[in-house]
């Protein structure tokens, strides 16, 4: 099991997505600055998350979320 998740930064106008096996764990290591670019933006808190069966299916979520057309989305739906 594997997640795809958006963290937003609480002090800037920033947001992240990524994905993780364990979510937990890499929320903690965004926000104790264990991720070069996070660690900029800290802290961060989760907004959105979608549990996904495969680490493929995973991975082709992650990248819709940072196509242009997934940005949109997540705007309309999720950031507003």
């Amino acid at each position: 099991m594997y997640y795809v998740y958006v963290i937003k930064s609480e002090e800037h106008s920033r947001y992240y997505v990524g994905f993780a096996k364990n979510l937990a764990r890499r929320i903690k290591e965004h926000n104790h600055q264990k991720s070069n670019w996070s660690n900029r933006y800290s802290p961060w808190t989760l907004i959105y998350k979608e549990r996904i069966e495969s680490i493929e299916e995973a991975l082709k979520r992650e990248k819709y979320f940072k196509s242009h057309a997934g940005r949109d989305w997540l705007k309309r739906t999720i950031i507003q």
